[in-house]
């Protein structure tokens, strides 16, 4: 086994717990040896059992290196027990880490008493049930410790809403309204209680809270300085409205009017007498906007009906249309008809879409045919067909009589080559040949 710097470092760090695990095992390097190879042995009632070399170290630092390592296994058992004894450890993690202790131990590659170790091990699941209670007095004592602190931010919170319901019936505006910022600021500084409890008292203190607010407002707003502000805010609010009542713009003035209410409810309470007053005038000039609003809305629904009925009154001479058999008559038609569609009024966009779907799927079909007769009639691409046709004939020609000459000229091979050429051709000519005749059809 080949030793890396970083185990080294490892083991080293846990040498200031070793002493209690080496006061319980014993001196350990008399368990092992190093052989003349630099291989480290460690004896075990079964015999000697190789643990691995460290290279470039005396014999001593080696089995000093392998000691370490033993050490730090027996630290974590002196250390599991340690802890199982204060009671700080959960017994069923303790029971798990003892499982990963025998896992450790077993496949262990130290130098040390390998034997007692396993057995040290094998005691700690009795020293667990020995110090359950242990264990369980902690729990008691940090579940007291629990109970004190909740009973303590009980205490203060408690106090809290006790003194907001003394204040809730005051009539020291200015110094209750300080006082009751302070007392919520205490209140968000104290300690958290279970939700339930936290909860209860909760809606004690914030209904004191909101019972003097509600006082102290009641009693601004029956001001007559208050009542004249709030008198000024709605009379402006007002006049816009009534300055709105005879709009046409009826998508942005109904946004408008929606805003003039918020600002409404903003501004406040007054007199009940001028407030009423105020709002009458309000709610007239709402009333007669939205009045026309939905008379026109009416009208609009009647002439998009009718439309509605043109159109697919129409939309179905566009239909027999298909199937195209003359594409120019198709098309005369079919501009005469869309002039008509044109000419048709507003459609309620919801209705109409399908309707402009049937439409569309007719024209695609014009276009599509008109595409193609403008691809068979187009001059350029005649040309150009033709000029294959040609060019492939020439060949043709060309490769015959190469292969007349070299078959007179005895030379059969390359007389092969010049009729598989031109055959080759001939079979390229007929399909060019077949594509012009596709021009030609139109």
């Amino acid at each position: 086994m080949d030793i890396k710097p970083s185990e080294v470092a490892a083991v080293s760090t846990g040498e200031s717990n070793l002493s209690a695990a080496s006061a319980l095992i014993g001196d350990p390097s008399k368990f092992g040896r190093v052989d003349q190879d630099g291989t480290v042995y460690v004896l075990t009632p079964s015999g000697e059992k190789a643990v691995g070399s460290y290279p470039g170290k005396t014999p001593e630092e080696a089995l000093a290196y392998f000691v370490r390592k033993f050490e730090a296994v027996a630290s974590e058992v002196a250390l599991l027990a340690a802890r199982i004894k204060s009671g700080a450890m959960v017994p069923s993690d303790a029971a798990e880490a003892v499982v990963k202790l025998r896992e450790t131990v077993a496949n262990l590659n130290g130098v040390g008493d390998l034997a007692t170790l396993a057995a040290s091990v094998d005691q700690i699941p009795n020293l667990i049930e020995d110090h359950r209670a242990a264990y369980q007095e902690r729990k008691d004592i940090e579940s007291a410790v629990r109970e004190a602190k909740r009973a303590s931010a009980l205490l203060v919170k408690e106090k809290l809403v006790v003194e907001a319901e003394s204040l809730a019936l005051s009539e020291s505006w200015k110094s209750t309204s300080e006082r009751l910022k302070v007392l919520l600021d205490e209140w968000k500084a104290a300690p958290r209680l279970d939700k339930t409890t936290d909860t209860e008292l909760w809606k004690r203190f914030s209904s004191s809270r909101n019972k003097f607010d509600k006082r102290r407002r009641t009693h601004f707003a029956a001001l007559e300085s208050v009542q004249h502000e709030v008198a000024a805010k709605k009379e402006e609010i007002v006049k816009q409205a009534e300055a709105l009542a005879t709009s046409k713009e009826w998508l942005p003035t109904a946004h408008k009017f929606k805003e003039l209410m918020d600002s409404w409810k903003a501004s406040g309470r007054g007199k009940a007498s001028v407030d009423a007053k105020l709002w009458a005038r309000f709610k007239a000039a709402q009333d007669q906007f939205f009045a026309a609003k939905n008379s026109d809305l009416d009208k609009r629904q009647v002439t998009m009906a009718a439309n509605l009925a043109k159109r697919e009154e129409l939309i179905v001479k566009f239909e027999e249309l298909l199937p195209i058999s003359d594409l120019n008559s198709a098309r005369k038609n079919f501009r005469a008809l869309m002039e008509q569609w044109q000419k048709i009024g507003m459609t309620e966009r919801s209705k109409r879409a399908a309707l402009d779907n049937r439409l569309a799927r007719i024209e695609d079909e014009i276009n599509v045919l008109v595409e193609e007769q403008n691809r068979r009639t187009d001059p350029t691409a005649i040309a150009r067909a033709n000029n294959v046709v040609q060019g492939l004939i020439d060949a043709i020609a060309g490769y015959e009589a190469t292969a007349a000459k070299a078959q007179a000229a005895g030379n059969s091979a390359k007389a092969k080559v010049a009729t598989e050429a031109a055959e080759a051709r001939k079979v390229w000519l007929a399909e060019a040949q077949k594509g012009l005749s596709d021009f030609s059809a139109n």
